[in-house]
């Protein structure tokens, strides 16, 4: 757009899981979203197209308009979004009752079943607009681990129990559904946008970190710190009738989550979703037991 400029000039920074790159903003008489990309550049072209990939198969904004390449005068790229209806679903549920969070639950587990129903040949991080597919390259999850220890804080004892886990894990594997499909990859309620006065998701947004994974990762990413059996079990009874991803769901999802959860564990502790992330991995290497004391959500239900 031609005022960028002006666009720009009213944004308010949106607070949350942003990253302080995401604004509220004032474009062509509507509401929007303004993204720059200063930290991480190559990836507006990626989410540019992952947006008019999935729209109208996921609740995703419009794309208003872009600038996915960084600017001669050393502008960062940017993408304006339409900005959504709803409020914060975090916010909903916190007051929301058993008849609310079981019809959000539904909604949930049939956005997962739509994200699983979207096949990828391999897994990595996607790259350009063309969403080629990359590979991570950070060894196996033995190595994973031992790479963040110190940053997590974690003992040899500790690190050595998680062997464990491992074992759970890989037996896991020979089980599951081992195929690729797009992955959120953030896939909680501070990224989902809901109608208050109908209970029904209007936007699921943040899309920076998805990339071709697991088809457990997004059910693992929501159930990390999941404690409501009403919402919970109507997740996984969608989720259920949606796919047939074996007997042991739940486990398969926490299995395919310890990736992001180690590395969530890893970040400071000033922050609050990193501080509960190493609580919990640091409950699951003291008892080398996937679940860390979790309980589970199907008996709960």
């Amino acid at each position: 757009m031609d005022d960028f400029g002006a666009i720009a000039a009213s944004a308010v920074p949106l607070t949350g899981g942003y990253g302080g790159e995401t604004f509220a903003v004032s474009a062509g008489g509507e509401d929007a979203v303004l993204k720059l990309y200063g930290k991480r550049p190559a990836r507006a072209a990626v989410d540019v197209s992952l947006m008019r990939l999935v729209r109208g198969l996921l609740p995703v904004p419009r794309v208003l308009d872009a600038m996915p390449e960084p600017a001669g005068d050393g502008a960062p790229p940017y993408v304006l979004y339409e900005r959504l209806p709803g409020v914060n679903l975090e916010t909903y549920l916190a007051t929301a009752g058993d008849a609310e969070r079981r019809k959000v639950g539904e909604q949930l587990g049939e956005l997962l079943v739509r994200l699983s129903g979207m096949p990828f040949l391999s897994f990595g991080d996607f790259v350009g607009r063309e969403l080629a597919i990359e590979p991570f390259g950070v060894g196996d999850l033995e190595e994973f681990l031992q790479a963040h220890a110190q940053a997590i804080g974690l003992t040899r004892e500790q690190v050595d129990r998680f062997a464990d886990v491992i074992y759970e894990v890989e037996e896991l594997a020979e089980t599951g559904v081992d195929r690729f499909c797009l992955v959120h990859s953030d896939f909680n309620p501070k990224n989902l946008l809901v109608d208050p006065a109908t209970a029904r998701l209007t936007g699921l947004i943040d899309w920076e970190f998805a990339h071709a994974g697991s088809v457990y990762a997004d059910l693992g990413n929501l159930l990390r710190f999941e404690t409501d059996p009403v919402l919970s079990g109507a997740v996984l009874s969608v989720v259920r009738a949606g796919f047939d991803l074996g007997d042991r769901l739940v486990d398969q999802a926490r299995a395919a989550d310890l990736w992001a959860l180690i590395d969530l564990a890893a970040r400071p502790a000033a922050n609050p979703v990193a501080a509960a992330a190493n609580a919990l991995l640091t409950r699951i290497c003291d008892t080398g037991d996937l679940a860390g004391g979790r309980p589970d959500p199907d008996v709960v239900h």
